[in-house]
């Protein structure tokens, strides 16, 4: 039976992953239990963990006979090749009737939608639900409970909650990440592994060393965050607006999750018996005893600060069941002549799988032959910027589309409506976008419907970073585009967003070649992707700025290749600039500049309709030329080569980013779909990657 309080239900979900954990937990004092398949769900790297189809079946009807419910993840990001395994996927946990599925792709629900399916759907806390307008568009897609953001506190849910009347859900026990959901791509570019498809080989808890202003500071893990313990705050939550008390834990083993359930449905049984002499502390020593990491309650009442950041070795990638490394620091991979000539192979000529099979080659597309060379002679320059200075440059560079950036990087500040008036009279044929911020307040959104609402500006549309967004903006007249934060890896979600007024997409920027090809060939809208610069591989309102004040310096060392005022995290292997943005928000960059300039030709004749420079963190002078060195390939690609030997880089070096990487399907489900093979990752450190246990 539910549990409820005052007439609100709350519900204890606990983690099972595999058949047998669930056979005992169901039986612990717990509501639902949430549990992936054999594919397609983010906690794909512990061998024998996940459910068959067929103990998905049997743990659905177990659960219902109990009287308590059932979730299915299916939280991945999709590639093109997994899009008919998912369709059968779906059918069958149609039949499989599970309570709901957790969600975090849009081709997901496209596919339900057009498969006529009627299963219940979850959003991800992948999806980063974070403000009314986004509640407000999936509640208008049928969407019934949303999974939050991480870095939601408590006010904002019971808003949320009584604004929208929304189902919330909230981890309230286990591992979590410092960065935005689905806004870390760093074990992406650096690994060929997707954060966002279950194979995240966590980087943030690496033993970094914080310099700034010429200092260095001992850090030790500056991103390795402490495990969420709600454990004292069951009141705080029902009072929050929250129905599902969530812990994580996937990849547990059984004693540990049935220790959990039974002190969380404990505590909540007590509470709800007798609120006023609640005792919020009776078995915190015994999960303090038995915990994998050190506590915090995170975002839950405000930003943490220090406080949320894990000093003992667990803060670190390893394998709990082993204590051995899974992940060390590892530097972007140098942009070389051997993997040029592969990618170029690839994209021209055909090649061989591994299986022996021939692939046809990569270029080929659904475009006609008209279609094509229209895409092609239409291929332009974009250029997101920091500061009007900026814009300038890129202008006189011959840039075609400039984004006022809408998290610009201190000490500049946000764009003025005067500057975007300048900016305005002097951009000539070139288009100029006002870009919102990648996480949107109620007050944000309040600041830039005013801004759209008002008098026309002169600009030529909007960069939107949010589904919110999308739905707030898109009937204000101005053109939409969508920045590379919505995660578009298939055509299906291209499509979603076609389908709300989105005009031309960013792709996914970890997009390995396979998939970069396949979604190049098949997306019903123009597509651009970030070609050059050193975009924010992890995007976060944990304030590193801020952290490092509080240290003692232990040397003195000048950065490398920004400025001192820039933090930069420091391994053996590079330095990675962290910049802060005016909200106070911090953007971890590559350490070499990403750099597909070798590749215009080829990116040219695959579709890509739009070339865009990252140009925030650039001189004006250092933008001017790369912007002019790009628009002079696309006028004559054949010279994109011999461009790229006369461009030097302005940091550590150049990389290729996720194009490093073939990628393709991350896994098939036996007897469903027509997905097989994995990820190709041929790094040191991720040998033996599915060995034992990861959390």
């Amino acid at each position: 039976m539910a549990r409820y309080f005052n007439g609100r239900e709350v519900e204890l979900l606990a983690p099972v992953g595999t058949f047998e954990i669930f056979n005992e937990v169901i039986k612990a004092n717990c509501d639902a239990v949430y549990f992936g398949g054999p594919s397609l769900n983010m906690r794909m790297m512990r061998k024998g963990y996940n459910f068959t189809l067929e103990e998905i079946t049997e743990a659905v009807k177990i659960a219902h006979s109990l009287g308590k419910k059932a979730y299915v993840t299916v939280n991945n990001l999709l590639n093109e090749g997994e899009i008919e395994e998912a369709k059968d996927y779906l059918r069958f946990l149609e039949q499989a009737a599970p309570d709901a599925i957790i969600v975090q792709d849009f081709a997901v629900l496209a596919l339900i939608k057009q498969l006529n399916l009627s299963i219940p759907v979850h959003s991800s806390v992948m999806m980063n639900v974070h403000n009314v307008e986004m509640v407000r568009a999936l509640q208008e897609m049928g969407v019934t409970r949303v999974v939050t953001s991480r870095e939601m506190d408590l006010h904002t849910t019971r808003y949320l909650q009584a604004v929208t009347g929304m189902e919330l859900e909230y981890f309230i026990h286990g591992d979590m990440c410092s960065v935005h959901g689905a806004n870390c791509y760093f074990s992406s570019l650096v690994f060929g592994m997707s954060s966002n498809r279950g194979k995240c080989l966590k980087p943030c808890r690496w033993d970094y060393r914080i310099k700034k202003d010429g200092n260095v500071y001992p850090s030790e893990y500056p991103l390795a965050v402490k495990d969420m313990f709600m454990y004292e705050h069951i009141p705080e939550l029902i009072h929050g607006g929250i129905t599902s008390f969530k812990i994580e834990g996937r990849m547990r083993d059984k004693e540990f999750v049935i220790m959990l359930v039974n002190a969380y449905g404990d505590a909540i049984d007590r509470y709800i018996n007798d609120p006023a002499g609640f005792e919020r502390s009776k078995d915190t020593e015994l999960l303090y005893q038995n915990r994998k990491r050190d506590f915090s309650t995170a975002y839950a009442f405000g930003r943490p600060g220090l406080s949320n950041i894990n000093k003992r070795y667990e803060g670190t990638g390893k394998f709990y069941s082993t204590g051995k490394v899974f992940s060390t620091p590892t530097e972007e991979r140098e942009l070389g002549v051997k993997r040029l000539d592969e990618i170029r192979d690839k994209w021209s000529g055909g090649s061989m799988d591994e299986g022996g099979r021939h692939s046809d080659k990569l270029s080929a597309t659904l475009l006609t032959d008209s279609g094509r060379t229209e895409k092609q002679s239409l291929a332009e320059v974009s250029v997101h910027v920091n500061n009007v200075t900026q814009a300038k440059a890129a202008l006189e560079a011959g840039a075609d589309h400039i984004y006022l950036s809408g998290d610009v990087f201190e000490p500049d500040r946000p764009f003025t409506k005067a500057e975007i008036m300048e900016l305005a009279a002097v951009k000539g044929q070139a288009k100029l976008y006002v870009c919102l911020p990648r996480m949107m307040t109620e007050l944000h959104f309040d600041i830039y419907d005013a801004l759209l609402s008002g008098e026309r500006l002169p600009i030529d549309g909007v960069m939107v970073t949010n589904l919110g967004a999308v739905r707030k903006f898109a009937s204000k007249g101005y053109p939409l585009v969508g920045d590379f934060n919505l995660n578009v890896y298939n055509r299906l979600s291209a499509g979603f967003y076609s389908e709300l007024g989105v005009e031309r997409l960013t792709a996914s920027m970890e997009l390995p070649l396979l998939d970069f090809t396949a979604l190049l060939a098949n997306s019903p809208v123009p597509l651009e992707a970030i070609v050059h610069g050193s975009p924010a591989l992890m995007y976060m309102e944990h304030d590193l700025y801020e952290n490092a004040d509080v240290f003692q310096p232990i040397g003195e060392e000048d950065n490398q290749f920004v400025d001192n005022s820039v933090l930069v995290l420091m391994t053996d292997k590079g330095e990675n600039p962290v910049y802060r943005d005016a909200y106070g928000r911090n953007h971890l960059t590559l350490a070499k500049e990403l750099c597909l300039l070798p590749l215009v030709k080829e990116l040219k004749e695959a579709g890509l309709s739009v070339f865009r420079i990252e140009g925030a963190t650039y001189r004006p002078e250092q933008l001017g030329t790369i912007v002019a060195t790009y628009k002079a390939a696309l006028a004559e690609p054949d010279t994109a080569v011999e461009l790229f030997a006369a461009l030097k880089p302005v940091y550590a070096g150049y990389t290729l980013g996720a194009l490093q990487f073939d990628g393709g399907p991350a896994g098939g489900v036996a007897g469903v779909g027509a997905g097989a093979g994995a990820d190709k990752v041929d790094t040191e450190a991720a040998a033996g990657l599915v060995t034992s246990g990861l959390v």
